[in-house]
């Protein structure tokens, strides 16, 4: 592993926190029964954190040199997820149909991006400095449901607020990759593909909620 990302997996660690203080209030404070929660949330929610799981072990493989076991996890996301993106319709079945119709710009923009990001990443499977950039690509997604999700519940920023402070960080994180690419004489070609994928989706963004 490139010696800049030796300890990627343990920053992805951060997902956990993020998950769970993003949908506290609206989901893991219904533990254990959840009652509150449609099932197909259930579903997806358990999808997803499987699917964050996995993008926190397979960097840990890599460091540890478990090559054999890195390899299996990605063979078994081939399944996994399939079943994240599927899990995504019935929650878009539910907003088209709902008062708030708008809303369903998010689960499909991060499906969009989701399959953009790994079909990229499983494309250059074979070329280890690409496939892990469009991998990180597909954990920075998450940054968008959870930590919109904290501002408002948190802090009480508006949706739209707190949607721009995602988009800051985004580019700040993708900016920060560039820059630390360009610094060890690394392609940062995914990082740079990803910015036009993130502000389209600022725009419309905009366009959608303003």
């Amino acid at each position: 592993m490139e010696k800049a990302y030796r300890n990627l997996g343990y920053f992805l660690l951060l997902l956990i926190p993020l998950t769970f203080f993003g949908f506290y209030k609206t989901y893991f404070n219904q533990f254990p029964t959840f009652s509150e929660t449609a099932f197909f949330v259930q579903i997806h929610a358990g999808i997803a954190m499987i699917w964050i799981l996995m993008l926190i072990i397979q960097p840990l493989m890599i460091r540890n040199r478990r090559v054999d076991l890195h390899r299996k996890i990605g063979k078994a996301s081939y399944v996994i997820f399939p079943l994240l993106i599927l899990s995504f319709i019935p929650q878009m079945i539910s907003l088209a149909g709902s008062d708030r119709p708008n809303n369903l710009f998010f689960p499909l923009s991060d499906s969009i991006l989701l399959i953009s990001f790994y079909t990229l990443g499983i494309y250059y499977r074979s070329k280890a400095t690409l496939h892990m950039r469009y991998m990180i690509g597909t954990a920075l997604i998450f940054i968008s449901p959870t930590v919109g999700r904290i501002f408002p519940f948190w802090f009480d920023f508006s949706d739209v607020l707190a949607q721009f402070v995602v988009y800051s960080i985004l580019f700040l994180l993708l900016i920060s990759l560039i820059l630390m690419d360009k610094k060890n004489g690394r392609n940062p070609e995914p990082y740079l593909l990803m910015l036009p994928f993130w502000i389209l989706h600022m725009i419309v963004f905009s366009i959608v909620f303003l």
